[in-house]
């Protein structure tokens, strides 16, 4: 019989990382969970999980700084992406830090648990529409360095969550909608907004998707 999976949760919300372990049910054996970076790197090292769970946007760095900081000390350990974010650069810069996959959080128990048992094997695992993010990111141009990302200086402006909520704006979520989607208040939903319309000097939400659209952010 088939080791079973060992698999440790990165999050910053402990209310997902509770869905998750109930999604998952006895698909894999969830040995731990981390709701930040530091913890996230201590216990990763200490149990030498199969697979990470990872969360790419945390206020204390994400899931590029959990890859950073855990670097060559637990080589067996493959670490799959698990984020509301389906942004080009997002899952370009997890998987430039090392991560086998990345799978957005609309994905179902029983699709992560396969991808979770992939990954381990040794699969890179991607939801359908992000391979291409990846193929296009590694495909460099002619004179390019190898993997070499495109640069919007704009875009750049952002912060990530300022990012994530210019994607699900841009989308025609309400305010209310995106607060659920990323666990935020209403209010802070609104002040991202603003803040973004201002970088971009943008007038309204209409400018906004069109510039998103522009950059195939949505």
């Amino acid at each position: 019989m088939a080791e079973r999976v060992r698999v440790v949760l990165v999050d910053d919300h402990r209310l997902f990382r509770a869905g998750v372990r109930s999604e998952l049910g006895d698909a894999v054996d969830v040995v731990a969970e981390a709701g930040t970076v530091a913890e996230a790197v201590e216990v990763v090292v200490r149990l030498q999980p199969d697979v990470v769970l990872l969360d790419v946007h945390m206020p204390d760095g994400g899931g590029r700084a959990v890859l950073a900081g855990v670097a060559d000390r637990a080589p067996a350990t493959r670490f799959l992406a698990l984020s509301v974010s389906d942004a080009a650069e997002d899952v370009i810069g997890v998987i430039r830090g090392g991560a086998r996959g990345y799978v957005t959080k609309t994905v179902s128990g029983d699709e992560l648990a396969d991808a979770v048992r992939r990954v381990a094997g040794g699969d890179a695992v991607f939801s359908p529409r992000l391979a291409g993010f990846v193929l296009d990111a590694f495909a460099a141009p002619v004179g390019a360095p190898a993997g070499a990302p495109a640069v919007d200086a704009d875009l750049d402006l952002l912060t990530a969550r300022e990012r994530d909520v210019l994607r699900l704006i841009a989308r025609g979520y309400t305010y209310k909608e995106v607060a659920g989607e990323l666990f935020i208040a209403g209010k802070t939903v609104e002040t991202h907004v603003s803040s973004v319309l201002r970088k971009l000097q943008l007038s309204n939400r209409r400018e906004l998707s069109r510039w998103a659209a522009d950059r195939r952010l949505v």
